[in-house]
C-alpha cells in the first residue's frame, strides 16, 4: 500500500493527504471523514481499508496513526445536512472540509471513491483506495473508530436501536426497532423511506 503512494511521489510531490470517509450507508448518524498526511518515510504495520479490521485492530492503529502523522484531521457532517443536500454531497463536504483542517498542506490528495471535491491543491479519485493506498486506508480507520465512538454514545441514549453494535446500519434488528420505536431524532428521514410509511414520515417534519 505503501508503494501504491510512493508511485505519486516526485521531487515536487512528497506530502501525501489520502482522504476517506465513513458512514454513507447507515439510517442514523452523521457521515465522518478524516485526512491524514505521512512523512514519505512513515510506515504502519497493518494499516488497511478499515472495513477489513476488527474494532480492536483499528483502535489500536488509530493510536499508531495520530500520533506517527505529520497532520491529521476529521469533520463531522450531521444526519441534518445529509438529509437537506444527499448523502454524496455530504460526503464530499466533509472531505473537503478535513483537508482543509490539515496543519500541514500536501502536494497531492487521494480521494477514495470516483469523484473529487474543489481543492487548489493537486487531487486525483482513486477507485476502491482504502484497499490500495496507505494514507487513504490511514484516513478510512480515523474516520471509522471516530465515527463508531459517536453512534456508541448515541446509543446510550436510544438503547432500542442497538448502535453501539450495528452503529445505525440498516440490520434486521435495527429497522424492526424503528418499526416498533419509531424514528429518532438522529435518524436520516431520507433513508427511511422504504421503512416508515408517509404519515410516519410527516411526524418526523
Amino acid at each position: 500500500m505503501k508503494k501504491f503512494d510512493d508511485t505519486f511521489r516526485t521531487k515536487e510531490i512528497q506530502l501525501i493527504a489520502g482522504v476517506d470517509e465513513a458512514g454513507r450507508g447507515p439510517l442514523a448518524g452523521p457521515v465522518v471523514a478524516a485526512a491524514v498526511v505521512f512523512h514519505p518515510s512513515t510506515f504502519i504495520e497493518g494499516v488497511n481499508d478499515s472495513k477489513k479490521l476488527s474494532a480492536a485492530k483499528r483502535e489500536k492503529l488509530f493510536t499508531q496513526i495520530t500520533e506517527q502523522a505529520l497532520a491529521f484531521a476529521y469533520e463531522i457532517i450531521p444526519h441534518t445536512t445529509i438529509d437537506e443536500i444527499n448523502i454524496l454531497q455530504a460526503s464530499l463536504l466533509a472531505m473537503k472540509r478535513s483537508v482543509e483542517k490539515l496543519a500541514t498542506v500536501p502536494h497531492l490528495i487521494l480521494i477514495d471513491g470516483n469523484k473529487t471535491f474543489p481543492s487548489n491543491v493537486y487531487h486525483k479519485a482513486i477507485v476502491k483506495g482504502d484497499a490500495k493506498s496507505f494514507s487513504i486506508a490511514a484516513a478510512s480507520i480515523v474516520a471509522k473508530v471516530v465515527r463508531d465512538e459517536i453512534m456508541v454514545k448515541l446509543s446510550r441514549e436510544f438503547p432500542e436501536y442497538k448502535w453501539e453494535k450495528n452503529k445505525g446500519y440498516g440490520t434486521a434488528k435495527h429497522i424492526l426497532a424503528i418499526k416498533k420505536y419509531g424514528a429518532t431524532p438522529h435518524h436520516r428521514k431520507t433513508f427511511l423511506k422504504n421503512i416508515l410509511t408517509g404519515e410516519q414520515l410527516a411526524l418526523l417534519d
